[in-house]
């Protein structure tokens, strides 16, 4: 399986279109905590020429888990980290317990992971998504933009540890994405879909070129440097 797929976090939507645009000729591990939700995914994804697919068992919020599951899924090539929750924000603001959800599963769960993978990955390539949500962190989601903005600055450190290695992480940093994590939820300005984030960063893959963070679409630079300049006291009112 040296060019095997590993994807954590077999139910996402960004995590599911990335997985079909690589998986041809190459076997697949897809992991969740409930194993039973990925036939469709698995589905999928033999349709789209993948040669196997294996699923495991995998609870991010059981760290002391992470390195047996990597063992576990074998040899691969690409690891795709696209497990996450978006949490509720207004019960992360009573409840501590719900707080801490969040942060253990949108940042120390994937610190963890990403070291597992960078330390037993020879080659190859690791994917990692932040989030415009962690540029600078809103009144309205501030505990989930928080954990952004944390693994973020991890992923910039780590791309810089993994420079002239053979392995290399490219991480994804897009605005509000329309998908089952925000049914329901107005988008906002430059928002993207799965599929938009997804071909992104399977077409950076492509290229083979090194560690890169890949803004998406790519005009939200623009507007991530106007983020920082508008004064606190509007930024603060600011929506979602």
């Amino acid at each position: 399986m040296s060019n095997g797929i590993l994807l954590l976090g077999g139910t996402s939507d960004i995590g599911g279109e990335l997985l079909l645009r690589l998986c041809a000729g190459r076997p697949v591990v897809l992991t969740a905590r409930r194993p039973f939700a990925l036939e469709e995914i698995s589905r999928r994804a033999l349709e789209a020429g993948a040669t196997e697919v294996r699923t495991l068992e995998f609870d991010a919020a059981d760290l002391a888990s992470h390195r047996a599951v990597v063992d576990a899924a074998g040899q691969v090539s690409t690891a795709i980290v696209a497990f996450g929750i978006l949490g509720d924000q207004e019960c992360a603001e009573q409840d501590e317990a719900h707080a801490v959800e969040i942060a253990t599963i949108d940042y120390t769960a994937q610190i963890s992971m990403l070291t597992v993978l960078a330390s037993t990955m020879e080659r190859g390539e690791i994917v990692a998504f932040s989030s415009i949500a962690g540029w600078r962190a809103r009144r309205a989601n501030y505990v989930y933009g928080s954990t952004k903005a944390g693994l973020d600055a991890f992923c910039q450190g780590l791309s810089d540890r993994l420079h002239g290695s053979p392995l290399r992480l490219i991480t994804a940093r897009p605005g509000f994405v329309i998908g089952s994590m925000t049914e329901g939820m107005t988008p906002a300005p430059m928002s993207v879909t799965p599929e938009d984030v997804a071909e992104a960063v399977a077409q950076e893959l492509s290229r083979g070129t090194g560690s890169r963070t890949l803004w998406i679409p790519r005009r939200l630079r623009l507007l991530a440097y106007v983020m920082r300049l508008v004064p606190r006291p509007i930024w603060r009112r600011m929506p979602r």
